[in-house]
């Protein structure tokens, strides 16, 4: 299901396709037409590399020895992240089940429809289940769930404990349930156990995918006119996007209605003065980005410039508090301390939401920086950083970089944003 904020940056980049015609695709639109920011961008697609088959092999054995470790035999997913993340395998959702089954021991296995087969496997072969993956195919009118019990007892688990990854929906995790000598529990302490710290290919493909849309955002910034509605400077960010060799959006918030995290569905227009806050990202070769950006078109008023250096404030200290060993929680305790001594307060008044949640395959995924998650953090974690004000009925700014643990703290993948006329940079 999608998140409001995906519900609505989507929506934004529909509506700007029909409002800005003449710039609705990087490669329909004449050069001349485009505006200068935006046609000065080319491709950024050099030493970007995708994730191999080998590496999916390798995620599939440490998933088995957390298995192992927690008594789990086999886990079992469906159509979404997870499943691409460990298989390679692409697959939407649909009331019939297709289900991808890596036992502890032995080899994984596909439950899929019959009519579904020979997609399943082309896409199965490709990744590290291979050519010889086994696959158990079921009829329109049969039980699939018969053949998730012959898989298993197959691979001498007659009796077992299915780890369930959590996003399958409850009708599958309901059917399997019913079959004699199997219990279900939470798959999540594998999935997550292994998609939460990130390896050095993932980071770099996040770090990528993190300048690709800073780099968007500037380009658009430039192209900013007094008078663009909303629709049509989300139409620029996604132009951008594809200009750079990508899919990108961002939702657009203008004035008080920035002052919403997640912003409003009203038509919005941009004139001088106004507050400015984008929120969106893109992916590379599977992995995203997740960046908001708050600016002024014009001039800025001192009350704005000082919410601005409050939040800038708030979203440093959370950067340099953050390191292995440190409960998520005090991350979001740092920054919410700096925004509530400041007058902005208490609690979640201003700052109404946690300070960062997990990134990686998916723009929110374990852990998250949250008050009482005790979960220490690791090197190779991703997070966002973004602390925000919100002021009811006069305008919101909410600063967001994408941070990495290291060893011995935290990075941004992008550099802060100075201030709200010059959201990028002097020169930018």
């Amino acid at each position: 299901m999608p998140s409001r904020r995906s519900f609505l940056s989507a929506s934004a980049a529909s509506l700007a396709a029909l409002s800005l015609p003449r710039v609705a695709r990087a490669d329909d639109t004449p050069q001349q037409d485009l505006p200068p920011a935006i046609r000065a961008l080319s491709p950024m697609r050099d030493g970007v590399v995708p994730i191999s088959v080998d590496e999916r092999r390798a995620r599939i054995e440490k998933a088995r020895r957390l298995m192992a470790a927690s008594k789990i035999d086999v886990l079992m997913l469906i159509g979404g992240t997870s499943m691409e993340y460990f298989t390679g395998m692409k697959w939407g959702l649909s009331e019939r089940l297709l289900a991808v089954l890596i036992p502890v021991k032995g080899a994984p296995f596909l439950v899929t429809p019959k009519f579904e087969e020979e997609r399943a496997m082309e896409q199965a072969h490709l990744g590290p289940l291979g050519k010889d993956a086994t696959v158990y195919a079921w009829e329109e009118h049969e039980d699939p769930y018969t053949l998730i019990a012959t898989g298993l007892r197959d691979r001498g688990l007659s009796t077992a404990t299915i780890g369930v990854e959590e996003t399958v929906r409850f009708m599958f995790g309901d059917g399997a349930a019913k079959l004699p000598n199997v219990t279900l529990v939470s798959g999540t302490p594998i999935t997550a156990g292994c998609r939460m710290v990130k390896d050095a290919h993932e980071i770099a493909l996040m770090r990528h995918a993190s300048q690709v849309t800073i780099r968007a955002y500037e380009a658009a910034w430039a192209s900013l006119k007094d008078g663009m509605t909303q629709t049509e400077f989300g139409g620029l960010i996604s132009l951008a996007h594809r200009r750079l060799g990508y899919d990108g959006s961002a939702s657009v918030q203008v004035g008080k209605y920035a002052a919403l995290p997640h912003g409003s569905a009203t038509p919005q227009v941009v004139r001088e003065g106004s507050i400015v806050l984008i929120d969106g990202g893109c992916k590379v070769e599977g992995y995203v980005s997740d960046i908001s950006r708050t600016f002024v078109l014009g001039k800025a008023t001192q009350r704005m410039k000082d919410v601005f250096e409050i939040e800038h404030r708030a979203q440093k200290v959370a950067l340099e508090t953050a390191r292995p060993g440190l409960p998520c929680e005090a991350v979001d305790a740092a920054a919410r301390k700096v925004i509530v001594d400041a007058g902005f307060g208490p609690d979640y008044k201003y700052f109404s939401h946690r300070v960062g949640h997990g990134m990686g395959m998916d723009g929110h995924e374990w852990p998250y920086l949250v008050k009482g998650n005790a979960l220490p953090l690791e090197a190779g974690m991703v997070f966002s950083d973004e602390p925000g004000i919100y002021i009811q009925g006069e305008f919101g700014i909410r600063l967001e970089d994408d941070m990495v643990i290291t060893p011995n703290g935290a990075e941004l993948f992008t550099a802060q944003s100075p201030s709200l006329e010059q959201p990028f940079g002097v020169g930018g």
